[in-house]
């Protein structure tokens, strides 16, 4: 596959966009959490060792490359909700392999493989 560009960044493979994208330590963390239910800021916190930085940089990614749906309701206190988009539900079944290979990397280790 020829190089191509998407916003404005020149990518080798799809791969390396992908991984951009929803990779690295936190995200697909957030995104497999959120399968389940629209999850509030605080409920995204109990992910264990992320900071409040962190999270809100990657929620912050997330959202901008559309994954991630940010609904702030107009209330005091504030609250925000985050929830999948379609395309973060697309990629739910790609985590889910990624996860369960994951799953059997620790398997085989524990096994002295």
């Amino acid at each position: 596959m020829p190089d191509f560009i998407y916003k404005g960044k020149v990518y080798y493979n799809p791969v390396q966009l992908v991984m951009e994208q929803i990779g690295g330590t936190w995200k697909m963390p957030i995104l497999w959490r959120l399968k389940d239910k629209t999850m509030r800021y605080n409920e995204l916190r109990k992910i264990p060792h992320i900071s409040d930085k962190m999270l809100t940089t990657q929620l912050r990614e997330l959202e901008a490359d559309g994954y991630v749906h940010r609904e702030v309701y107009p209330v005091v206190p504030p609250k925000t909700e985050y929830s999948l988009t379609d395309k973060g539900w697309k990629v739910i079944p790609l985590i889910n392999q990624i996860r369960e290979y994951g799953i059997a990397l620790f398997e085989e280790h524990e096994q002295g493989g």
